[in-house]
């Protein structure tokens, strides 16, 4: 059995003192393969750096993630496209909107997540995408960029079933974490009914830990307990969820 997490951040300080340990302990856990997604200039060098260190199971992203979007966004995504014109990244991310504590950059954030959508269709590359506060304004974005032609990930989704249907019309897949497995989330019930093929596993650590994690830092060790509550939700074995979850995500990336 084999796990991938399609979204954790391995790069950040929060692993500095125990990054090797981390890893040793998700792939001690069946997950074999993590999947990096930037957050911006500041965090790129050393994303770059650990992916370099773990070939065989650190996978880059590039992309500017909408929390760090402001007036300067211009230059910060001049250096994103200089890595990315020079370097191999398997899918443009962390991008979106949030809009949940801030509108500020609103505009700004539209832009630049417009951009980020265009590098994603004119290099074939998925676009991980999140989303706070945000849903109709990113499916109209994805829209008006190219719907059909675009694919990635819904990150972290917490939906609705009509929201789901929208997603996956739109081409894209559900990421599903730790939100999961929250008392009150009630994403279990949404994801009853939606079909295997359109959900990939994903940590987001180290935020988001799973119950019984939850409050703690989140690692890709902690993702079975995803993958157990998801099987339960849909009343089938856990293998079939690593198989397809990780069938999925390779498709998404290109592994």
């Amino acid at each position: 059995m084999e796990y991938i997490d399609s979204h954790c951040h391995l790069f950040l300080p929060e692993f500095d003192n125990d990054r090797d340990e981390v890893i040793q302990r998700g792939l001690n856990s069946n997950v074999k393969k993590f999947v990096l997604p930037n957050v911006d200039t500041s965090t790129i060098g050393d994303l770059i750096s650990l992916a370099q260190t773990y070939p065989a199971h650190c996978f880059p992203l590039a992309g500017l993630h909408p929390s760090s979007v402001a007036e300067d966004y211009q230059s910060e995504l001049l250096e994103i496209q200089e890595r990315l014109d020079n370097g191999k990244f398997y899918g443009i991310g962390e991008i979106g909107l949030d809009f949940y504590w801030d509108r500020t950059f609103a505009i700004e954030q539209k832009e630049a997540f417009k951009i980020q959508l265009q590098w994603a269709h004119s290099m074939k590359l998925p676009a991980i995408i999140h989303i706070r506060e945000s849903f109709e304004e990113v499916c109209d974005a994805i829209k008006e960029v190219g719907q059909g032609d675009l694919t990635g990930i819904f990150h972290c989704f917490t939906g609705t079933p009509d929201q789901a249907k929208k997603a996956i019309d739109l081409g894209f897949a559900l990421g599903i974490g730790g939100i999961l497995t929250f008392k009150n989330a009630e994403l279990d019930k949404v994801l009853k009914n939606i079909p295997l093929e359109h959900l990939i596993l994903e940590t987001d650590s180290p935020y988001l830990a799973p119950v019984p994690k939850r409050g703690k830092r989140n690692e890709p060790a902690f993702l079975p307990y995803i993958a157990n509550k998801l099987a339960e939700a849909k009343d089938i074995d856990v293998h079939q969820i690593a198989e397809q979850t990780s069938h999925n995500a390779r498709q998404i990336f290109g592994f």
